[in-house]
């Protein structure tokens, strides 16, 4: 390519030892461009270890992976559609089918107000809805022929979610979905390969007693926590301090660890969780185990937005449905999240139906009052808080600990 031009040479003339002589013919001009289409992260690499690369490609164009979901779009995804369907002789789709290819390729990106341009996906999903029609007999892609090519798909995939499924059904996995208890709270991640994954609700518990280790991340000493986590866990240090100690020492020691999990845990969407549980373990108040939350904390107190948002709601649900709705249940999730919600039709119609509840909240405050059905408390001028609320109790707590630690 460099010296533009292709030189027809025989196998034998590239060998050493070979004494056969062939015909050499003229080279061929060559005047061509090369496209090179691959992810981003390759692109990274080439540049970073190829002095040449960047010599030789010097145009570089980003194509999005995501399209804002809004009416001209939408048009161009159903005409996509059509078309497509024309070409590969696949029944027409109806108006219900696109607008569920429409919410798909929301969930995708799991944004309310994006769409995935990830095409191939969406092709998937043309063809296998196809194909149900065919079975069912219709002549037109519905609606409930989407629906079924979207859990015959998932179905293919999940059976590792069956299996922790039945693990919580017959009590391998340990956790409450009814009552309050003091120091516990039910945590989500989300666990699985590329091509499939899913919500898994994990117990973490809490406990705290005088002493001067302050918290005490056990994931991390068991080797089993990854730096983000370890993050999460040192600015809860910097928000207990903020809070409760500008005028006296945080002489306490608080072990958190995420009970019967064995894999490794990374990422600081629990944070807020794990500070929920540490508030409890300290005020004495127990914490709804019907509610399950996620969200990262700053040392403010202001709760940040998470990854996998639907997968961790969908998550808990199942494991709230395996052990019975109560009416109560629930998930505690980043404001900002709300706008990434696209969750499955049965969640969907268990929260219209008061069965499940999603709770958006902005603050560790407006959780507290969620979680431990009391007043958050207020700073008071002198310094000290609305007697009876939770960081009252926290802030008496650690008063206690400290003067018992100087009468020694």
């Amino acid at each position: 390519m460099l010296d533009e031009e292709i030189a027809i040479e025989s196998v034998e003339s590239s060998i050493v030892h070979a004494t056969l002589t062939t015909l050499k013919p003229q080279p061929i001009p060559l005047d061509v461009k090369v496209i090179i289409i691959g992810d981003g992260y390759t692109h990274y690499i080439l540049n970073q270890y190829d002095e040449s690369f960047s010599k030789l490609f010097k145009i570089t164009a980003d194509f999005d992976v995501e399209m804002p979901r809004d009416e001209d779009n939408i048009q161009k995804l159903a005409r996509y559609i059509a078309k497509h369907c024309q070409e590969k002789d696949l029944k027409p789709f109806d108006a219900s089918a696109v607008a569920r290819i429409v919410q798909f390729a929301s969930r995708l990106v799991d944004d309310q107000t994006k769409m995935s341009t990830h095409l191939n996906s969406i092709i998937d999903v043309l063809i296998e809805s196809d194909a149900w029609a065919s079975v069912k007999g219709d002549d037109v892609v519905s609606v409930h022929h989407v629906n079924t090519a979207l859990e015959e798909k998932r179905d293919r995939s999940n059976q590792y979610e069956e299996k922790v499924l039945q693990m919580f059904d017959d009590g391998t996995y340990l956790i409450d979905v009814e009552g309050e208890k003091v120091g516990e709270i039910n945590g989500l991640a989300v666990v699985g390969a590329s091509q499939y994954s899913f919500g898994k609700p994990s117990k973490i518990t809490v406990s705290t007693f005088r002493g001067q280790a302050g918290i005490v991340n056990i994931e991390r000493e068991a080797n089993t926590s990854g730096k983000i986590h370890d993050k999460g866990v040192l600015i809860i240090s910097g928000y207990l301090g903020y809070m409760y100690a500008q005028n006296k020492p945080l002489s306490l020691t608080a072990t958190i660890v995420f009970e019967q999990l064995y894999s490794g845990v990374d990422g600081d969407s629990a944070s807020s969780t794990e500070l929920y549980a540490i508030l409890s373990s300290l005020s004495g108040v127990p914490i709804k185990q019907s509610l399950a939350v996620t969200g990262s904390v700053n040392q403010r107190g202001e709760i940040q937005p998470i990854g996998g948002v639907n997968e961790k709601i969908e998550g808990f649900y199942h494991v709230c449905r395996l052990k019975g709705l109560t009416g109560d249940q629930g998930v505690i999730i980043p404001h900002q999240n709300v706008k990434n919600l696209m969750l499955s039709d049965d969640v969907v119609e268990a929260v219209r139906a008061g069965m499940f509840h999603i709770y958006p909240v902005k603050t560790i405050d407006e959780g507290i009052e969620l979680l431990m059905g009391q007043k958050a408390g207020v700073r008071n001028k002198n310094g000290s808080f609305s007697k009876g609320s939770i960081h009252y109790k926290v802030d008496q707590k650690i008063v206690q600990l400290a003067e018992s630690l100087k009468e020694e």
